[in-house]
């Protein structure tokens, strides 16, 4: 599936739309800073699946600190089957500057 903005991100959550929003930073970041996402650090996702087994249909947005990791969660959850994945593109940093603006 095709990547997302934050644009589209930003106005998906103002619009309270439905999907699985995963935030795959470390724990201490996403207690740092959070925008209300699931957290499973990207080491623990692979031992974590079963988190997500029920939405293997579902769309799933992941997003990290920058998009590296996110997109790497991506490519991972997309091998094992996940369809419907989404990376948001320059992540939670690209997202804050959006807000900034």
């Amino acid at each position: 599936m095709e990547d997302i903005d934050v644009e589209e991100l930003k106005e998906r959550l103002d619009n309270k739309e439905q999907f699985v929003f995963l935030d795959v930073r470390e724990t201490y970041e996403y207690e740092e800073d959070n925008l209300g996402a699931k957290n499973i650090p990207l080491a623990q996702l692979p031992n974590s699946l079963s988190e997500l087994e029920l939405n293997k249909e579902d769309e799933i947005i992941v997003h990290c600190r920058s998009g590296a990791r996110s997109a790497n969660a991506k490519a991972f959850l997309e091998s094992k089957g996940y369809t419907k994945v989404r990376n948001v593109l320059g992540g939670i940093m690209a997202y804050r500057e959006l807000e900034e603006d």
